[in-house]
């Protein structure tokens, strides 16, 4: 498995920077209200800016904004009586470049921008534009750079914390003790396993976490196991990633007597994307949340019959904009890009099923419920199709 801390290190830095757009610290968002966001009409072209993270010299970088880009146009090729004028801009990953070609975008003629990618980037995008009635659909999961006239459309922890919750209410789990790496990934999902359990009204049984090394996680599981065993939790629900710590701290806990059998494994993190994960014996019977694949399936092989390769994991986010826009506007009302219009609640179709904006700038996806049953991966709820009958 892992036999250093560096080398555990340098997996969570690739898996992050492929995966999940990295977790930056951003500025604190200046206050705004978007009751000035300006009217549109929705017959005539709208100018949507995209920002992609183009000119900082790192290849995977220019990859990664030629992708969105990409995905950006392909979703324009699929509106019907909607005229979109589409002009990307450059931020070089800085957020001073996100701030100036924010403003220029703007100045251009932008009615929205879409981007950019890293969180203080966008945060930086959503400040210089702040009073000019312009909306940011960013391109990050980073929760904290949320709200005014700043919307994330990456995945977030909080989204898939909520959903394994309300999942394991229905199966009677109400208890939860949290365990985590203590790292930035670490923190983060406690604060969203957390927030999900109480605000479904669940009990945190405990949280316990563990340093980031393979010695440092076996030193730790006896405690940990000792905890959970004396907090009574129905579960313990893990932030930790398949490509970093999770083939430890799932291993380690069966060894140190918690039987999954009976105290039920929940996963912040896809534990499909590796196949090595789905005999780990900590994991079986385990459940954890996954985005709509057929819907994944469609986008990747359009978007390979439009351009001739896969797309980059992140691509489909450009994608989702357009559609949400797209969709706005051809239902013909004015107030279309506006704080209002985005928040609709019956949401958007995207490339990993439907997800919709939510009031304080992040969002919620539609997701699925999976478990690993005799070391395979099994659907045992579905993606909802549409939000009819879900609350925020």
């Amino acid at each position: 498995m892992f036999s250093t801390v560096r080398a555990a290190r340098l997996r969570i830095a690739r898996f992050f920077a492929l995966i999940s757009v990295i977790w930056v610290a951003a500025c604190e968002p200046i206050p705004v209200t978007n009751s000035n966001t300006s009217s549109v009409n929705p017959n005539d072209p709208v100018t949507v800016a995209l920002l992609v993270p183009g000119g900082s010299g790192v290849e995977s970088d220019s990859f990664l904004a030629s992708n969105l880009e990409n995905a950006a146009r392909l979703a324009i090729s699929d509106l019907n009586g909607v005229q979109i004028n589409l002009r990307v801009y450059n931020t070089a990953a800085s957020p001073a470049q996100a701030a100036a070609v924010a403003t220029q975008a703007v100045n251009d003629g932008a009615q929205i921008i879409l981007g950019p990618l890293y969180a203080e980037a966008a945060n930086a995008a959503g400040v210089a534009v702040a009073n000019r009635g312009v909306n940011v659909l960013a391109f990050s999961n980073n929760t904290s750079i949320a709200g005014n006239n700043v919307f994330v459309l990456g995945a977030t922890f909080q989204n898939t914390a909520n959903r394994l919750v309300s999942y394991a209410q229905t199966q009677g789990i109400n208890s939860h003790m949290i365990v985590h790496g203590d790292d930035l990934q670490g923190a983060v999902g406690r604060d969203a396993i957390s927030s999900a359990v109480r605000s479904n009204g669940a009990t945190v049984a405990g949280i316990a976490s563990y340093p980031m090394s393979q010695q440092g996680i076996i030193s730790a599981a006896s405690g940990i196991a000792s905890q959970v065993r004396s907090s009574g939790a129905q579960s313990v629900f893990l932030t930790a990633g398949i490509n970093a710590d999770l083939p430890i701290i799932a291993t380690a806990l069966p060894e140190q007597g918690i039987n999954p059998n009976t105290t039920k494994m929940l996963g912040l993190t896809r534990w499909d994307v590796a196949p090595q994960a789905l005999a780990l014996p900590g994991l079986q019977g385990g459940v954890f949340a996954l985005p709509d694949t057929q819907m994944i399936s469609l986008f990747e092989s359009r978007y390979a019959a439009a351009y001739g390769q896969a797309p980059h994991p992140l691509a489909g986010l450009a994608f989702d904009g357009i559609a949400a826009i797209g969709a706005l506007l051809a239902d013909g009302n004015p107030e279309a890009l506006s704080f209002g219009g985005l928040t609709q609640a019956q949401g958007f179709q995207g490339t990993q099923g439907v997800f919709r904006l939510l009031p304080d700038g992040t969002n919620q996806r539609a997701l699925a419920i999976a478990q690993i049953q005799n070391n395979q991966v099994v659907i045992i709820e579905p993606a909802p199709r549409s939000f009819a009958g879900l609350g925020f």
